[in-house]
């Protein structure tokens, strides 16, 4: 299978830029009605992302609006667009299997059109005549009669057989290859696969079950800013109450930028497991004072936000730094409101401004892959490579030295990351506490109350698939 991302420089009329317009010129609500617009919708996000690295989520919302399509066909388009996204690979190699061509060699904006005709065949209810006419017109409204002649045949060769009836002929052998198989099964690139095989002990039952819960939408979650907000408030706007963090809700429907509490602020989206893992790190005990605090890679600001207002009630005060100016100015503006006296920083933390030892607690919510959020982010799992772990890596081990260096004697660090690799997580800890006697790690497990199946300790890894979270990592250590 597959390992690379989607094509690259679009030839041919791009979509996902201008006004949709229809055939005579007009603004037009799709070529045969509604569902249409949401194929549109759908295709145009997929040419953005794939030609211009674009990301999913904001070129979706900006192309539903610019088609003004209801929340039916949004939930459609939505569907499309993210379901082709997490499936590219497998899709490609099925394109590969039935044009006799390489991906690559194909004009991206058939290759796109025919990465949505596929979903629509292999994973969705749309009848094969409908999923198959609609995609050919899609492809001639954006490029020539010949292209569209080409998805026709093509199409028709796939809808011959169901996903099941592809995975017997294209994946590798589940006795004999078993992670090549669920890759292909399930729309991850290998070394994914691979990485997830080794953050659960080999346990390929859990591992598709990964894979799985990494395919399916993930709920929204908000967060209200501890003495800013109530979570009775968003309950009663339409949300549910998290499972465990005091400060969390679920909105099973909706456009969270509705409610009053978000719009001003009192509270945002963020995920369930990117609360806990900040929670846990001013719950851990300390000897001595504890009025300094502070977040190293604040931005975007989210768990920065759950901090200052924990920090407030305690009296204490936080430093929260961010090495780009445009991260550190979306801290400010989720800090804006906080009644505590907090401060934020452009810096760089591999090369600390503040003096040592300077802070009681250090949150170190460290630059990595991103791979525990990939139900969230379908395209990330093409546009990743492995030899970006060896890169973040790097930065990690030094921003924990430099996490290490901030905190006092006897103060506390979290070292946290949105991704289960090990590369990133354990050996990251494991390197950086092998060059010093002066740090330890702390039982992360009791400051995620419960919070259920979190293992032997001391570090703590959520996952999807066993706790309904992002994938995040939790180390905690204290300087002795």
């Amino acid at each position: 299978m597959s390992e690379r991302r989607g094509s690259g420089a679009a030839s041919g009329r791009p979509g996902g830029r201008g006004r949709p317009r229809g055939r005579s010129g007009q603004r037009s609500s799709g070529f045969h009605g509604a569902a249409d617009a949401a194929r549109s919708v759908a295709y145009e996000t997929l040419r953005a992302v794939s030609s211009d690295d674009a990301y999913a989520n904001l070129t979706l919302a900006d192309r539903l609006r610019a088609w003004r399509v209801d929340a039916r066909d949004a939930g459609f388009a939505t569907e499309l667009t993210y379901g082709t996204l997490r499936a590219l690979g497998t899709y490609d190699d099925i394109v590969r299997a039935s044009s006799g061509r390489e991906p690559t060699d194909l004009d991206p904006a058939v290759l796109d059109g025919l990465r949505i005709g596929i979903h629509q065949l292999l994973a969705t209810r749309v009848p094969p005549h409908a999923a198959v006419s609609t995609t050919v017109d899609l492809v001639r409204e954006h490029t020539h009669e010949g292209a569209a002649r080409l998805v026709n045949a093509v199409l028709r060769k796939v809808g011959r057989q169901d996903m099941d009836g592809w995975v017997r002929e294209l994946a590798p052998d589940r006795d004999t290859d078993p992670v090549g198989h669920l890759a292909f099964r399930h729309g991850h690139p290998g070394w994914i696969v691979r990485a997830f095989n080794d953050a659960l002990g080999g346990d390929l039952a859990a591992v598709e079950a990964a894979l799985v819960a990494d395919n399916e939408p993930a709920p929204v979650t908000l967060a209200v800013r501890p003495g800013r907000g109530e979570v009775t408030e968003l309950v009663a706007a339409g949300a549910s109450p998290a499972r465990w963090s005091p400060y969390g809700a679920v909105l099973t429907s909706g456009d969270p930028g509705r409610l009053p509490a978000v719009r001003s602020g009192r509270a945002g989206v963020q995920d369930e497991g990117s609360q806990l893992v900040a929670l846990a790190l001013a719950e851990v005990e300390l000897d001595g004072p504890d009025d300094r605090w502070l977040d190293m890679c604040a931005g975007p600001g989210g768990k920065a936000a759950l901090l200052a207002g924990l920090a407030t009630g305690r009296g204490a005060r936080l430093l929260a730094a961010d090495r780009h100016e445009h991260r550190a100015r979306l801290v400010e503006q989720v800090l804006r409101g906080d009644p505590g006296e907090h401060e934020v920083l452009v810096a760089d933390a591999t090369a600390p401004p503040w003096p040592e030892g300077d802070f009681d607690r250090v949150l170190l919510d460290a630059p990595c892959t991103g791979l525990g959020a990939l139900r969230r982010r379908p395209e990330a799992r093409w546009r990743r490579q492995p030899s970006d772990v060896g890169e973040l890596r790097s930065l990690q081990v030094s921003l924990l030295e430099s996490a290490v260096w901030s905190v006092r004697p006897g103060g506390v660090i979290a070292y946290i990351t949105c991704s289960p690799h090990l590369a990133e997580t354990v050996t990251v800890v494991d390197d950086v506490l092998s060059r010093r006697n002066d740090v330890h790690r702390v039982d992360a497990r009791p400051y995620l109350p419960g919070v259920p199946d979190l293992g032997d300790g001391p570090d703590v890894q959520l996952w999807p698939h066993v706790h309904g979270t992002d994938a995040m990592y939790l180390a905690l250590l204290r300087r002795a």
